[in-house]
């Protein structure tokens, strides 16, 4: 039977996944000996959710996180936590939503790095999803999701099969299309935009 859970860690990450989907914790692996505010914080969090903690020494620290992430920094807490994500689809947002959609579109990166610093950008701008298509995408893997640092439980994060579709998909139903790109000469912010929109990477301007 294939494991449905995956690892996360770093402080942000976990506290995140503990406030927002405790149901989705499965336990927490901390540093043996490590007792300063932060952690004693993180535990009595984790407590009052009822959440399974697991003291471990450094060297298993380091290799869980080394396992799920490239030159991971666990920060001394990984977390087990269910594999699957809150919404599985677009249409499962945007049935949902009573005000304008607002959605961050990735197409071609493969740096965690930069998925996690996309996703933290989503949040702050209030963004209801972020969308990225399976092929030519690193996924949200651990590294990811520590860089953004609880945006990847705050925002839902979509993968599809087929990004020209998905674009139809979303134009069809009224949303407005504004594509972003590095060396745009307009900037995104000068741009009027009225009613939903989207956000892109692949076209005309500068985010």
């Amino acid at each position: 039977m294939a494991d449905d859970t995956r690892l996360i860690h770093g402080f942000h990450a976990v506290t995140a996944k503990l406030r927002h989907d405790p149901e989705g914790m499965r336990e927490i692996y901390l540093a043996a000996g490590r007792q300063d505010g932060r952690m004693r914080d993180l535990v009595q969090l984790a407590e009052s959710r009822g959440v399974r903690l697991v003291s471990l020494d450094a060297a298993r620290l380091d290799g869980m996180a080394g396992a799920s992430g490239k030159s991971a920094r666990h920060q001394g807490v990984v977390a087990k936590v269910a594999a699957q994500q809150k919404y599985l689809t677009v249409d499962d947002v945007l049935d949902g939503l009573n005000e304008p959609a607002l959605l961050l579109v990735l197409d071609g990166v493969t740096d965690p790095h930069n998925l996690g610093a996309c996703l933290r950008v989503a949040d702050a701008a209030g963004a209801h999803a972020v969308i990225a298509p399976k092929d030519r995408a690193c996924g949200l893997n651990a590294t990811a999701i520590k860089v953004a640092s609880g945006a990847a439980d705050t925002v839902p994060y979509i993968v599809i099969t087929n990004l020209a579709r998905t674009l139809r998909d979303i134009k069809e139903r009224g949303i407005w299309t504004i594509g972003a790109a590095g060396e745009a000469t307009k900037d995104l912010y000068a741009t009027e935009q009225k009613g939903a929109s989207f956000a892109g990477q692949d076209e005309h301007l500068s985010g």
